[in-house]
């Protein structure tokens, strides 16, 4: 448990120096990323769920990325009330660009581990984000 602890504050401390750099908040930082890990546009109410963030919150997140050139919002074809929120092309080079050194100094981490040990790290990670995500919902009172 310690060791996780301080993973998850350097990490924290990694966010917030990247976010630092990248001239973004880093909650703006965070959304790009999971933007970044979604198969296509998503909509506000997705992107308040995956942040944790009130809708209304999400949207003004929405509206900052879309002033800083981070996201570009598409209609929805499945209902035109709607807009849908994906990565701006650009956001995809400059936050690529930022992540290229970090990017690979986490990989030579990783590259010491055998395929099964990898299997058990991911296997860890992935449960240990649905017990935060899990956490972070009753904190907030909503579970």
């Amino acid at each position: 448990m310690d060791e996780s602890q301080r993973h998850y504050a350097a990490y924290v401390l990694f966010n917030q120096a990247m976010a630092d750099h990248l001239q973004i908040h880093s909650t703006d930082l965070q959304c790009v990323a999971l933007l970044d890990l979604e198969s296509g546009p998503v909509s506000t109410g997705e992107i308040a769920r995956l942040t944790g963030l009130t809708p209304g919150s999400a949207t003004r997140l929405v509206d900052r990325l879309e002033k800083a050139g981070l996201v570009a919002r598409h209609p929805d074809p499945a209902d035109r009330r709607r807009a849908l929120v994906a990565l701006a092309p650009k956001a995809r080079e400059r936050i690529g660009a930022a992540w290229d050194l970090p990017g690979k100094a986490f990989a030579e981490v990783l590259e010491r581990y055998s395929e099964a040990e990898l299997t058990v790290i991911a296997d860890y990670l992935h449960r240990a984000a649905d017990v935060g995500r899990a956490q972070a919902e009753r904190l907030a009172g909503r579970s």
